[in-house]
C-alpha cells in the first residue's frame, strides 16, 4: 500500500500515560464467546512475511483513535465505549514468537469507557487502521495491518530460492529452453520461466465452504503447493506463491507480486461454489475487457472480487499500479495469450474431471488484470457439490489436478515461446 496515515507523536506525554494500568493480552486465531453487550466478539491474528493483520470483531460500530510511538516502536489504539471483557482478558501470550512483525499486544483499561491496545513491534512499520462492515458470518471489524517499513523484496527472495533449487547464481544459470526446437523464424529463449501461482482467499476470507465443512482457502493452497513442486521439478521453470500459508492477500497485491518479479504467467486457483448442490465441473477463466461473457461468469466474478470485502482491503488506499491497470485498454495481446493458455489447461483438466463449460470463459476478475502477464483463473471443481468436495480433499485428485495444469502450461509454451527478458541479476 502506497499511502500512509498521519500520526501524532507526543512521546513524553504518552510515555508518562502508559503505566502499569496496561495488562498484557494477545490475540488468538479463532472466535471467543462473550457476554451480551460486551461489544468485542473476537480477535484474530494472521501473521505473514509481507505483513501481519489483527482483526478485532465487534457487534456495533465503535470510535477509535490510533498513533505510533518510537523507541521502541509501538502502535497504540484507543477503543472508545468498550469495556475490558473476557475476550481481551484471555488473549495474553498468544502472539507467536516467530511473528515477523509483532512482539507483543497489550490491552487494558486506560480510563472509564476506553480500552487501550498497545502493539509492541519488532521493527519499524507502516500501519494501516481501518474498519470493514459486516459481511457473511463476520460482524464489524477493526483491522490493524502492520507492514514492515522495509518489506521483503520478492525479486531477491526469488533469486535466493532459485539458487537453492538449481545451485549457484541463478542469474548465471543457462537451463534448457522450455520449448521444443523451434520452427524456422522462432527464437530460442534460454532462461528460467517464472510462474506466479495464486491460491485464492486465505486468512479472514475462507472463500466458499462445502457442506462437509471444507474451506476453499485450504483446498486452493494444497493444490497450489503441489503445482509449485511440479513446476520447480522442471529444469527450466520456477514457481512462486502469492501466499504460502493461511493469510489474506489483497487482490491488487497479488498482481503486484507477479509484476515485481516479471512473471511469465499468472495462475489463480479456486474451488467453485453455487447455490445448487448439483452444479459440478471445472472451469477456466480469462479476463474480458467488456466484463463477463455469461451470467454465470458475471456471478462468479462478483463473488470472487467481493473477497476484498470479506478478507479485508482498505478501499481508501489508492494503488497507482492497479488504477493504471484498470484503465489500460491495451490488454488485447495479453488477453489473447491468456485465452491460449486457458484452452491448453482446460483441455488437460477435461481429462480428469467433467468440464462445467467446454470453452474458456471471460470475466472481470481483479486478479487477472495484469496488463502484461497472461493470466487465468482455474475453478478446480465445485466445493458446494458434495461429491466434488470429497474429491477436492483427496490428495490423489489434487495431484492429478496439478499435473493437468502443468501439462497445459507445457503445451502452451511449446506453441507460444516466452519472450526474452533481462535475466535476474544478483542483488548485493
Amino acid at each position: 500500500m502506497s499511502e500512509q496515515f498521519p500520526f501524532v507523536f507526543r512521546r513524553r506525554q504518552l510515555v508518562r500515560s502508559l503505566g502499569a494500568a496496561l495488562f498484557l493480552s494477545v490475540t488468538p486465531v479463532g472466535r471467543a464467546a462473550v457476554s451480551r453487550g460486551s461489544g468485542i466478539l473476537a480477535v484474530r491474528v494472521w501473521p505473514a512475511a509481507d505483513y501481519t493483520r489483527v482483526a478485532i470483531e465487534h457487534s456495533d460500530p465503535l470510535k477509535f483513535t490510533h498513533f505510533t510511538i518510537k523507541n521502541p516502536d509501538r502502535l497504540v489504539v484507543d477503543l472508545e465505549g468498550v469495556e475490558f471483557n473476557g475476550v481481551l482478558d484471555g488473549m495474553a501470550g498468544k502472539i507467536a514468537p516467530d511473528d515477523p512483525n509483532i512482539k507483543l499486544l497489550r490491552a487494558g483499561r486506560f480510563k472509564p469507557g476506553v480500552v487501550r491496545l498497545v502493539m509492541e513491534l519488532k521493527n519499524e512499520v507502516r500501519p494501516q487502521v481501518f474498519v470493514l462492515p459486516p459481511v457473511g458470518e463476520y460482524g464489524y471489524r477493526l483491522v490493524l495491518d502492520v507492514y514492515p517499513l522495509d518489506p521483503p523484496d520478492p525479486l531477491l527472495q526469488l533469486i535466493q530460492r532459485s539458487e537453492s533449487l538449481y545451485g549457484g547464481n541463478a542469474a548465471e544459470q543457462k537451463p534448457e529452453t522450455i520449448v521444443e526446437r523451434p520452427r524456422q523464424g522462432k527464437p530460442v529463449v534460454d532462461r528460467l520461466v517464472t510462474i506466479t501461482l495464486d491460491p485464492g482467499h486465505g486468512g479472514e476470507d475462507p472463500g466458499a465452504v462445502g457442506r462437509g465443512g471444507s474451506y476453499e482457502k485450504h483446498v486452493t493452497l494444497a493444490v497450489a503447493k503441489r503445482l509449485r513442486a511440479k513446476i520447480d521439478a522442471e529444469p527450466n521453470m520456477r514457481a512462486v506463491l502469492t501466499r504460502d500459508t493461511d493469510y489474506f492477500v489483497p487482490l491488487q497485491m497479488r498482481v503486484q507480486k507477479a509484476r515485481r518479479i516479471q512473471s511469465d504467467l499468472f495462475v489463480s486457483i479456486h474451488a467453485d461454489a453455487f447455490t445448487r448442490p448439483d452444479a459440478n465441473g471445472s472451469s477456466v477463466f480469462a479476463l474480458s475487457e467488456s466484463g463477463a461473457s455469461s451470467s454465470a461468469a458475471r456471478y462468479l466474478a462478483q463473488r470472487e472480487n467481493a473477497a476484498d470485502l470479506i478478507g479485508g482491503v482498505n478501499l481508501g488506499v489508492k494503488d497507482p499500479i492497479l488504477a493504471r491497470t484498470l484503465l489500460d485498454l491495451s490488454q488485447t495481446a495479453t488477453i489473447n495469450d491468456s485465452l491460449k493458455l486457458g484452452r491448453a489447461v482446460l483441455n488437460e483438466i477435461g481429462g480428469i474431471n467433467r468440464l462445467h463449460k467446454d470453452n474458456v470463459e471471460q470475466a472481470g476478475f481483479a486478479v487477472l488484470k495484469a496488463p502484461d502477464i497472461p493470466s487465468i483463473l482455474i475453478e478446480t471443481a465445485f466445493i458446494s457439490n458434495p461429491e466434488e468436495e470429497r474429491r477436492l480433499n483427496d490428495e490423489a485428485y489434487q495431484d492429478r489436478m496439478a499435473e493437468a495444469i502443468i501439462s497445459g502450461i507445457r503445451k502452451y509454451f511449446i506453441k507460444n515461446p516466452p519472450l526474452a527478458k533481462s535475466k535476474l541479476a544478483r542483488i548485493d
